[in-house]
């Protein structure tokens, strides 16, 4: 007679096995074919993290300046810029030094600079000294070096193009970091002591050691690589957009102040990776901009003070043209999150728009914080920190990834000398729901995620080449 006990162990060969041995082969793809552009993004990435510093180092000419407790107006610093540029100069936008010992920028617009970049010249608050003219990236204000960093991490200075690399290895973080969890508690839950999991071993050598270094950093790793690779996509392009047509579908855009005279708030989307879009529209070049006397930007500055202005990282937006506002906004991504902004109209000099971050949705307010999180502004330091020990781990993690490969290779197999492949096989024993559930997952994510779809097909032309391969050698 058949007991309940026999039929139990039929159903789970008919679940769990197939779903742990897909997810490996999944797993083994990813790592092996995306493992190099991880590589880089993590490298790149932990290099960025450190890049506030090595600034500060390489630009301390222009960013320092002797302490004072009584700065001069901005007019008569903005005056010191415009003699260097050009007495017919008009600024885009002006930064007052935010703490004593900091410059004061004076930006200006420039059609021989790329998007979102600016020519920033530095002046000495107390005594209106140029002490540096530099171009400027985004509303990260990152000098050259940092943007160079930052270009590398986005594109490998490629451009557009290049920018697929890191939107493939984004795409990829989240998956492989997901698989690697589940693939990490199925084991768990066959091993009488899950607590060493936690932990690389010690007594072991070679592939056990190996794989214990990158499964126990992996599952600690685990919740920061999701939260990378969900925060970067957002900046892709493919999946980027869809990323910001989702939102808007669900009005969850983040908010924007409208520069428009007698406009409505707009929206704006972070589309610059690190260097970050505005929360205004651009500034027009300087041969759209109205002639504007420099004593606008100390009245400008006063006037955002009295409504909703209180903190010293603030940028002076002038009009773009004649019929649009002045705009003060504040830019200070450090938590507290301050980037509330209001627009004045230049002839009644009343409020046309404000934007307070106090009134973001949640969503948008998530969406700010989890960008600055990824560009480590959010906490300073201790953001940093992390952010690199995370990078590194996860570069590590792809070296040992190919270690193990490289270890598992047959030694007396040439046929095999580049090593083996996880067994196939796995939808093959799944159940029809199992199968329709990876086929309809497969489909959505890889047309939300353009970049894992292309590279799906190609995990999928290569395990097929493979499999033809083998075939045929058995019947040799």
């Amino acid at each position: 007679m058949t007991t309940p006990s026999a039929t139990v162990p039929e159903n789970r060969r008919h679940s769990a096995p197939w779903f742990g041995a897909l997810l490996r082969r999944l797993h083994f793809y990813a790592g092996i074919l995306v493992g190099p552009f991880i590589l880089i993004a993590a490298l790149s990435g932990a290099l960025y993290a450190i890049s506030p510093q090595l600034e500060k180092a390489v630009y301390a000419e222009q960013l320092s300046a002797p302490p004072t407790d009584h700065p001069l107006p901005l007019a008569s610093q903005v005056e010191a810029a415009n003699a260097v540029i050009g007495d017919a100069a008009t600024p885009s936008a002006v930064r007052p030094a935010p703490e004593p010992g900091d410059t004061t920028r004076v930006m200006y617009s420039d059609p021989s600079l790329g998007e979102s970049e600016s020519r920033a010249v530095f002046v000495d608050p107390g005594t209106a000294e140029v002490v540096g003219d530099l171009t400027v990236y985004g509303t990260s204000g990152a000098l050259p070096l940092r943007t160079w960093i930052d270009q590398m991490h986005r594109s490998l200075h490629l451009g557009d193009v290049g920018r697929f690399y890191s939107e493939l290895a984004a795409s990829w973080l989240g998956i492989v970091a997901a698989a690697g969890l589940v693939l990490w508690i199925l084991r768990a839950r066959r091993t009488k002591k899950p607590t060493a999991m936690l932990r690389p071993s010690r007594k072991h050598q070679g592939l056990r050691r190996t794989f214990s270094w990158h499964s126990s950093v992996g599952v600690w790793a685990a919740i920061g690589m999701l939260f990378l690779s969900a925060t970067g996509i957002t900046w892709s392009q493919l999946g980027g957009d869809n990323v910001t047509k989702l939102r808007a579908a669900l009005s969850w855009e983040t908010p924007a102040v409208s520069t428009e005279l007698g406009g409505a708030s707009a929206t704006g989307e972070h589309a610059h990776h690190h260097g970050d879009s505005s929360s205004t529209e651009e500034a027009g070049s300087a041969d759209d901009q109205a002639a504007i006397d420099p004593a606008d930007f100390d009245m400008m500055l006063s006037m955002g003070q009295d409504v909703n202005i209180d903190t010293g990282l603030v940028e002076i937006l002038s009009p773009a043209d004649d019929h649009s506002a002045w705009v003060v906004q504040e830019i200070q991504r450090s938590f507290p999150t301050k980037v509330d902004a209001v627009a004045f109209d230049p002839e009644t000099m009343e409020v046309t728009d404000r934007v307070d971050f106090a009134d973001y949705s949640v969503p948008a307010k998530l969406a700010r914080w989890g960008i600055d999180l990824h560009m480590g502004l959010m906490f300073g330091l201790v953001n940093q920190i992390v952010l690199f020990v995370l990078a590194v781990g996860i570069a590590s993690m792809v070296m040992w990834g190919y270690r193990m490969w490289w270890q598992r290779r047959p030694k007396h197999d040439p046929s095999e000398r580049f090593g083996v492949v996880p067994a196939r096989g796995a939808l093959a024993k799944a159940p029809w729901w199992g199968l329709a559930v990876v086929v309809l997952a497969a489909v959505g994510i890889g047309l939300f995620l353009p970049m894992v779809g292309i590279s799906l097909i190609v995990f999928v032309a290569v395990d097929v080449a493979l499999g033809v391969r083998a075939r045929r050698r058995a019947k040799v």
